[in-house]
C-alpha cells in the first residue's frame, strides 16, 4: 500500500495542487493536513474560525503552517462568488438565498474548486456523504456525456491492484449508468497505473441464464463499447470467469479477457457493497475509497469514522486525480 501512495505523491508533489477541506476543526483533518503540508506534496486549504483552527492545531500538538487558512465569513470574493454561485444554479436560487448558502463550508468549499481556486475537495469526516456530494452535483456537475457520478474503490493487497465499481453512489443502476461507470473506471484505473481490463459482471456468463437482471448487463457492455471502442471490456460474467483463468477457459474461450480482468463492474450498489467488504475482510485487501468519478473537478467523501491516514490518502488521491 505504501508503494502505490509514493507513487502518487511522486507523480503531484510537483504539480503545486491545492486541496480544500471544509472540516477545518476536526482533529484528524488538521494532522492529515500538518503531514500533507510538512511532506510537501500539496497545500491543504483549511476552512472554518482561523484563531479557532489555530487553536485547536496547537491544543493538538500538530503544526498547519503550510496550510491556507479561509473563513466563509470574510472571504474578499464572497459577493463574486454570489453572483457566480446564482449564474450557475440557473436561477433556482436568489442572491440572499446564496449568501446564507454559500457560509455552508462544504458549499463555500465546492465554491472554491468551481471558482479555480482550489484544485480539489476532501470532506465526510463529519458530515454526510449527502452533504458532501450534493454541491458538487450543484456546482462542478458531471462531465459531458456523464449522467451520474460513482464511487469506485482501489482494493490493494501487496502488489496487487484491482478496481471495483460502484460500490457507493448508485443503488440500482440501468444499463447506461452501468456503461458510464464502466468507461470512467478505466480511467479512473490508468491514475492508478492500473491497464484496465473490464469484467462487467452478473450471475451468468456468456448467456448461461437469461433474465431482466442479467440482459441489463449485456446491453450495459454494448453501450460501453460504443462510449469508448478501445476499451479492454466483455461481459456478462461471473466473477469466477472474469478472474480465473481455468474457469475462463471453459466458459468464455473466445473472450478477449482470459480470467484476467482487473476491473470489476457490479450490476447493483447491492452486490458492489457486499463483493468489496467480503475481499476486503476475508481476502485481507485495503479498500481505498471511495473515489468518486464522473466529476467535472474531483470530490471525494471520506467516512464519518475516518482516520488522519485515511484523510491524508484521500487528499493525495484527489490532488492525483487533478
Amino acid at each position: 500500500m505504501s508503494n502505490l501512495f509514493d507513487q502518487l505523491s511522486d507523480k503531484i508533489k510537483t504539480t503545486d495542487k491545492s486541496i480544500v477541506f471544509p472540516e477545518g476543526m476536526d482533529e484528524r483533518i488538521l494532522t492529515a493536513a500538518s503531514q500533507l503540508g510538512a511532506a510537501g506534496v500539496l497545500t491543504p486549504v483549511l476552512l472554518g474560525d482561523r484563531s479557532k483552527m489555530k487553536q485547536k492545531a496547537e491544543e493538538i500538538g500538530v503544526d498547519i503552517a503550510t496550510s491556507k487558512l479561509m473563513d466563509p465569513k470574510d472571504f474578499a470574493e464572497f459577493e463574486l462568488m454570489v453572483e457566480t454561485f446564482v449564474e450557475r444554479r440557473k436561477g433556482k436560487v436568489t442572491a440572499e438565498q446564496a449568501r446564507e448558502i454559500l457560509l455552508d463550508e462544504n458549499y463555500f468549499g465546492t465554491m472554491l474548486v468551481y471558482m479555480n481556486q482550489a484544485d480539489g475537495l476532501v470532506s465526510g469526516a463529519t458530515h454526510s456523504t449527502a452533504d458532501t456530494v450534493r454541491p458538487a452535483l450543484q456546482i462542478i456537475k458531471t462531465k459531458d456525456g456523464i449522467k451520474k457520478t460513482s464511487g469506485v474503490f482501489i482494493m490493494v493487497r501487496n502488489d496487487e491492484k484491482y478496481l471495483f465499481a460502484d460500490c457507493a453512489i448508485n443503488i440500482n443502476p440501468h444499463s447506461q449508468d452501468l456503461a458510464e461507470i464502466a468507461v470512467e473506471s478505466a480511467v479512473t484505473a490508468e491514475l492508478f497505473d492500473v491497464d484496465p481490463r473490464i469484467a462487467m459482471l452478473s450471475f451468468s456468463t456468456k448467456g448461461s441464464a437469461q433474465s431482466e437482471e442479467t440482459n441489463k448487463v449485456v446491453n450495459a457492455l454494448d453501450l460501453a463499447k460504443e462510449k469508448n471502442p478501445s476499451l479492454v471490456i466483455d461481459g456478462e460474467f461471473q466473477f469466477d470467469a472474469a478472474f480465473v483463468p481455468s474457469v475462463a477457459e471453459k466458459k468464455a474461450p473466445d473472450s478477449v479477457l482470459n480470467g484476467d480482468a482487473n476491473v470489476f463492474i457490479f450490476p447493483s450498489l447491492e452486490a458492489g457493497n457486499i463483493g468489496y467488504k467480503i475481499a476486503q475482510r476475508l481476502g485481507e485487501f485495503e479498500a481505498v475509497g471511495p473515489v468518486l468519478q464522473g466529476l467535472n473537478k474531483p470530490v471525494n467523501d471520506l467516512s464519518r469514522g475516518c482516520s488522519a491516514d485515511d484523510v491524508y490518502k484521500l487528499a493525495i488521491i484527489t490532488a492525483a486525480q487533478a
